[in-house]
Order: C-alpha cells, then sequence, then structure tokens
C-alpha cells in the first residue's frame, strides 16, 4: 500500500504539505497542489478513511438500516436519504437485516462499534427497543417508516392505519362484501396497523370482520404473493377482492390469478400499498396506496443530521415525529363491480 510519505517523497513536499492538499487544500499554493496531485495519480494513493476517522474521532457515513433492500419501497427510501446526506457531505452505508431480528441486532452492534456519524433504523418488530444498541455510544438515530413516542426518538413514518382505510373505503364502495387481507407476517407494525384501517373501513359501513379473510405470507415478496394467492384461489367461498400489505405481494397475487384465468379485476380485484414504480408498470396497473418511500427517506436524514449537528446547540435537543398521509392511486386493478 502506498502511504502517505511515499507521495511526499515523490512531490518533494513535506508529509505536512500533502495532508493539507488532502484536508485543507486552501492552505496550499496551487502548483504545490498540482505537484501533489501528480505524485497521487502516479503512486496510484488512496487515502485511508478508517485511519482519518481515527485522528478525528467521528465517521463521514450514515448507516441507513431496512428489512428487504430488494424491495423498490426501501430503495427510493435510500435515494432520499442519500441525497439529502450527499448535500452534508456524508455517505449513506445501506444495510439488510432480511427482516430478521438477529441480523438487527448484529448490524446495529456493527454500526456501534464502527462509530458511524448517526443511523437511520426501519425496525424488524413492532414491539421492544432494538436501538438500545446505540445508546450507550452516543450514536445519533432516527427511527425510519414506524411512529414511536417522541421521548424515545426521532421518527418519520406514514400513517398506515389510514392507508388500510383508504383501501377498504375503496373496495367496500365498488360492492365487494369478501375481502381477503393478504399480508406478511405478523410481528411487523405495518402489516398489523394496515389491517387495522381495513377494519375501521368495514365497521364504518355496518359490516362485520368476518367479510375479511386473512391470508398470510411469510415474507413481503413477489414469490410469498404468487403462493398466497394460490391459497386465496382455493378457498370453497372465494373472496372477490384483495388488499394486500404491499405491492411485492399484489403483483404475486395477480401473476398466480392470471395463470389461474382469474380475470383481474372482472372476477378479483387487488389493491397493494407503497405505490412503486412496478406497480403503474404492471400488465394490469396496480391501485396502491402511496407511500411517501423518499419523503420519508429525505426527511428523517434531515432529521438525523439536525440531531447530529444541531442549528442551535445551546438548546436541548427535542425528538421529532413526523406522520406523513398516504394517498389512494385508483387504477385498472380495482374498477368498480357496479
Amino acid at each position: 500500500m502506498v502511504g502517505i510519505k511515499e507521495v511526499a517523497r515523490q512531490a518533494g513536499v513535506s508529509v505536512g504539505t500533502v495532508s493539507n492538499v488532502l484536508n485543507r487544500p486552501e492552505r496550499v499554493s496551487g502548483d504545490v497542489r498540482a505537484r501533489v496531485q501528480a505524485a497521487i495519480d502516479l503512486l496510484g494513493y488512496v487515502r485511508s478513511e478508517s485511519a482519518r476517522q481515527l485522528r478525528a474521532g467521528r465517521s463521514r457515513m450514515l448507516g441507513l438500516l431496512v428489512m428487504d433492500t430488494g424491495n423498490p419501497f426501501f430503495a427510493a427510501m435510500a435515494r432520499g436519504t442519500e441525497t439529502t446526506a450527499a448535500g452534508a457531505g456524508l455517505g449513506v452505508m445501506v444495510c439488510n437485516s432480511a427482516e430478521s431480528v438477529e441480523a438487527e441486532q448484529a448490524y446495529l452492534a456493527l454500526f456501534a462499534e464502527q462509530r458511524l456519524r448517526g443511523v437511520l433504523l426501519a425496525p424488524v418488530a413492532s414491539q421492544g427497543r432494538p436501538w438500545e444498541a446505540l445508546l450507550r455510544p452516543k450514536i445519533p438515530f432516527v427511527i425510519v417508516d414506524r411512529a414511536v413516542a417522541p421521548e424515545e426518538a426521532c421518527s418519520v413514518a406514514a400513517d398506515d392505519v389510514l392507508g388500510g382505510t383508504l383501501a377498504g373505503r375503496h373496495l367496500l364502495a365498488a360492492g365487494h362484501r369478501r375481502i381477503a387481507y393478504v399480508h406478511g407476517p405478523d410481528h411487523l407494525q405495518q402489516v398489523q396497523d394496515r389491517r387495522e384501517g381495513l377494519l375501521r373501513a368495514v365497521r364504518e359501513a355496518g359490516l362485520g370482520a368476518d367479510m375479511i379473510t386473512d391470508i398470510p405470507a411469510e415474507r413481503l415478496d413477489v414469490r410469498a404473493g404468487r403462493d398466497a394467492g394460490a391459497r386465496l384461489l382455493g378457498l370453497p367461498t372465494g373472496p372477490t377482492a384483495a388488499f394486500c400489505a404491499n405491492d411485492l405481494l399484489a403483483l404475486g397475487v395477480m401473476q398466480t390469478a392470471f395463470d389461474a384465468g382469474v380475470r383481474v379485476p372482472d372476477d378479483l380485484a387487488v389493491v397493494g400499498y407503497d405505490d412503486i414504480e412496478f406497480a403503474e408498470a404492471s400488465l394490469i396497473p396496480l391501485t396502491s396506496v402511496r407511500h411517501p418511500a423518499g419523503e420519508i427517506g429525505r426527511l428523517a436524514a434531515e432529521l438525523l443530521l439536525e440531531e447530529i449537528d444541531p442549528a442551535h446547540p445551546e438548546q436541548l435537543h427535542r425528538h421529532t415525529g413526523i406522520v406523513l398521509q398516504p394517498e389512494l392511486v385508483v387504477r385498472r386493478s380495482s374498477l368498480s363491480r357496479r
């Protein structure tokens, strides 16, 4: 590995001058900067970020821990986070807990060991305080895609109960009275809240909860949606509509319906959640509850940066909870039966 000493020797300057070129270039004349840069290019020198962090005592990286990096919803969230972080001269390390509490804790421990500048966390479980690992090393953090009590932490989420209510009202208005709720693991708060919203819409209409059939899935992906779709179509008295806890499940359900000759929406109306890019691009465009992923990522990063470097350091930091409003986007997959 080429070090800073070799660069200094090649450029004919001191180690301190090379350090200034790398960290405080305004202190060095243009011709000297050019000589040092030429030496760096010739020798292939790459600065050691870990050594820089050790000297400075802080990282230039934020951590973003999500439940599924393969889900376009979290990809959009990451983009919102990265754009905001880049404006502050910081990078983002995106990690995948794969909906595993054990993996989540392992990554949080790693973030603490690496002394990241701050962490954005989308928790796996609806209960507990997984962010405990960040408290002792005093790493600032913000919870994303789940609202928490302001005394606990800053958080940014969308109102998933309202989102479920919007989906339920839409299907009820279209005349559906047998609705399947296709969802992922019950320990996910989002799954619980979206079902509660569906139940709220049913109660508003003066109907009973028995009109809802729960169809669980092991994961929130297309493959799990195909499996859930097969079980849905195999019911003796099949639902006429399916509200899915995310768009990937909904796309899987529609694939199974298509393979079985079941027409969407004539035989089965389908509503998803998140409004990912593929929802509109599907062969049958998918009705979905728009979940503002990019906005969640952007706002959460802004809250985190404020906690890291407050505009008014003399004031006591007060945690902020932001809850965004979802929106139902109606497309062909749930056209009215009337």
